[in-house]
């Protein structure tokens, strides 16, 4: 992602927050010029750790999401600030976004879903991916009102209304003043709404097209729920989300390219890093023949790919 953005533009500067100690080492050697590194030691707070014990590490995630951009503005005296998901890969500048904000004071961006991925009641109609406030009295009310609800209550599940760190930008559009919707649909392509956009490359830039939309740039896709897989492989995302071949081959193909460049340059500080989750067993192809059969001759079935074929 740090990469994507450094190629779209040289006018930005990411806070990387750094959740384990290897982690934190390996960032800082890598000695990235439009960014700085961030250890929990630097910014965990008396009330993040009074709830850490009681979350997973994912929902521990979440709960920080909010404070770690609340961290930002007032560590480092910053007029705006915008959080971004680590697997995001940017295909255009995204100042194009956060332009769009003209004088309000937080933008946020919808999933968009395909009517049969609508998983608004669940999960929200708006997407902890690309949020920004800014350092402005209804910027700050937003963002702490979000900081103390995440604090009280953050649970990878539905309760009372609740998920996670995300069904709480449900209301803000009332609730807070100065909030804008994204419009501009280049921002959040994201595998819930994929099927509803064609993609084309023109030149090397690629643009987006739906019913909804006019054509424009494509300025970031959420790679949610890619996984490494068994046998030099990879799931795509997961395995409901139907894929057409023209998001693979311009979208997939970059982003698995990246990572192996990623990969190389985490190498060549320490050839023993981790740098992805344990791989997924490939039990969704073993369970069936046909599926076995053609992955294997075709390296590819549906959301499964291997890595030969890019």
């Amino acid at each position: 992602m740090y990469n994507s953005l450094l190629k779209q533009s040289s006018d930005f500067h990411l806070y990387i927050f750094a959740f384990d100690e290897a982690c934190h080492t390996i960032l800082l050697r890598m000695q990235l010029s439009h960014a700085t590194v961030i250890s929990l030691s630097e910014f965990e707070t008396e009330e993040l750790l009074a709830v850490k014990s009681s979350r997973t590490q994912g929902e521990y995630c979440w709960t920080c999401t909010s404070s770690t951009i609340w961290h930002c503005i007032h560590t480092y005296s910053l007029d705006h600030c915008t959080y971004v998901d680590a697997d995001l890969l940017f295909f255009s500048d995204p100042k194009v976004l956060t332009d769009e904000m003209e004088e309000n004071s937080v933008l946020i961006t919808r999933h968009r879903y395909s009517p049969d991925h609508d998983q608004s009641e669940l999960s929200g109609i708006y997407c902890v991916q690309f949020v920004t406030f800014k350092n402005t009295e209804s910027g700050l009310a937003a963002l702490d009102w979000w900081r103390k609800s995440c604090l009280t209550w953050c649970f990878n599940r539905f309760e009372d209304g609740k998920f996670g760190d995300q069904k709480y930008l449900d209301d803000w559009t009332d609730r807070f003043e100065g909030v804008h919707v994204l419009e501009h649909h280049g921002g959040g392509v994201a595998p819930w709404n994929s099927k509803e956009y064609t993609c084309e490359n023109e030149e090397g830039q690629l643009w987006i097209r739906s019913a909804e939309s006019p054509k424009v740039p494509l300025v970031f896709y959420h790679f949610h729920d890619f996984r490494y897989c068994i046998n030099d492989s990879f799931r795509l995302t997961a395995e409901q989300y139907l894929l057409k071949n023209d998001i693979i081959q311009w979208v997939y193909a970059p982003y698995v390219k990246a990572l192996q460049a990623a990969e190389s340059q985490i190498k060549q500080i320490s050839h023993k890093a981790v740098f992805h989750e344990n791989p997924l067993p490939l039990n969704w192809i073993m369970i069936s023949l046909s599926r076995k059969i053609h992955f294997g001759l075709r390296g590819r079935y549906k959301n499964y790919v291997k890595k030969r074929t890019f």
